[in-house]
């Protein structure tokens, strides 16, 4: 435990030492939920899905840090030291768990603005759903870049993929109301249970069983932790 806090400190502070991190990614979700909601008048609507938006680039664009640290030499160090691999994985996925925490729950501050107030539990509860997604979309980050040698590279291979796993999560529109097709892909989709399982703990709404969302939620996020740690052992 003390290598994983000692990466997660160290991201944490690399992220708070570049503050336009912060504004970049919380500059387009709030750009896209004023422009989107007001043009369509679903601002409350569309809330949950833009905070799951933050939560998504927050998490994965953390891991870039890997691609970083293996082209300056970092990596290397690391991972010849007496520390497991899943300590220096469960590291590098808390810190990007905690850096999609921090810029989440300052969207979050925004609810009552729309009329969003769920109450003591229900802001409980969505911290705790925004921390599994978090920990979840990290561990695919980390899966991910742990290949990559090129930071351009896992960019466009993120954006191929980050852009259709949100928008077809119910993040914009109901799965209810999509096609077929479309519908089974949104159940398949494993981000579609965060987005609904948040949209229930903040305004109480949702198509999907609550106990269902939470759960699947959990299972991605273990098993995504579970393939980037086997991945990261490999030599």
């Amino acid at each position: 435990m003390l290598a994983a806090l000692s990466l997660c400190r160290r991201d944490l502070v690399r992220f708070f030492r570049q503050r336009s991190r912060i504004i970049g990614v919380l500059g387009t979700p709030l750009i896209f939920w004023a422009l989107i909601g007001s043009g369509f008048n679903y601002m409350g609507y569309l809330y949950p899905g833009t905070l799951i938006q933050i939560l998504l680039f927050a998490s994965i664009f953390s891991t870039i840090s890997i691609i970083q640290d293996r082209q300056q030499g970092f990596l290397q160090g690391v991972l010849v030291a007496p520390v497991s691999r899943a300590s220096i994985v469960l590291g590098k996925v808390l810190g990007g768990t905690s850096i999609a925490l921090v810029q989440g729950t300052l969207f979050l501050l925004l609810g009552p603005l729309v009329g969003i107030r769920p109450g003591p539990a229900g802001w409980a509860a969505a911290l705790g759903i925004m921390a599994a997604v978090a920990f979840g979309l990290t561990a695919l980050g980390v899966l991910l870049a742990w290949r990559f040698e090129s930071v351009q590279g896992f960019h466009a291979i993120m954006n191929l993929l980050l852009i259709p796993m949100w928008l077809l999560s119910g993040a914009v529109f109901r799965p209810g109301t999509a096609l077929p097709w479309v519908r089974h892909v949104m159940v398949a989709n494993p981000l579609t249970y965060g987005v609904d399982a948040l949209r229930r703990a903040l305004t109480g709404e949702g198509e999907l069983g609550y106990g269902v969302s939470i759960g699947v939620t959990i299972a991605f996020a273990a098993i995504m932790f579970s393939l980037a740690t086997a991945l990261a052992r490999r030599r």
